[in-house]
């Protein structure tokens, strides 16, 4: 059983920056695909960013490229979301994912995820 904890949220002014940390315990780290969802109030949770295993190929949701950037670093069995210029828009809880399926392709689907933390409240002000 893969349980992931999320830590690092918090409240911060529009344009500064905040880091996302998400430590996996359980299963085998290095094999899974990592990402990141959001949830804004009255909003359904949606993609951020992912990482693939093994290389650690990324892709991300249109209006965060540029200013987020997810790594991850097995040794540690911990992956990263590092985000810059925050807008307000960017307001949400943000939950870390994990992805046991074997396969080669970046995964944007949350259901393609098996495994899921509790969540991280990053507020942004204006």
């Amino acid at each position: 059983q893969v349980q992931l904890t999320e830590s690092g949220g918090g409240l911060v002014q529009a344009g500064g920056s905040v880091r996302l940390s998400c430590a996996a315990s359980g299963g085998t780290f290095s094999m899974y695909t990592m990402g990141w969802f959001r949830q804004a109030p009255g909003k359904e949770r949606e993609f951020v960013a992912t990482i693939r295993w093994g290389g650690g190929r990324t892709y991300y949701k249109d209006s965060v490229k540029g200013r987020f950037t997810i790594s991850r670093d097995d040794a540690k069995r911990t992956v990263y979301l590092q985000m810059d210029l925050l807008k307000a828009e960017d307001t949400a809880v943000y939950y870390c994912a994990a992805s046991s399926t074997s396969s080669t392709m970046l995964m944007t689907d949350q259901r393609q995820y098996d495994y899921w933390g509790q969540g991280t409240q990053v507020t942004v002000s204006s």
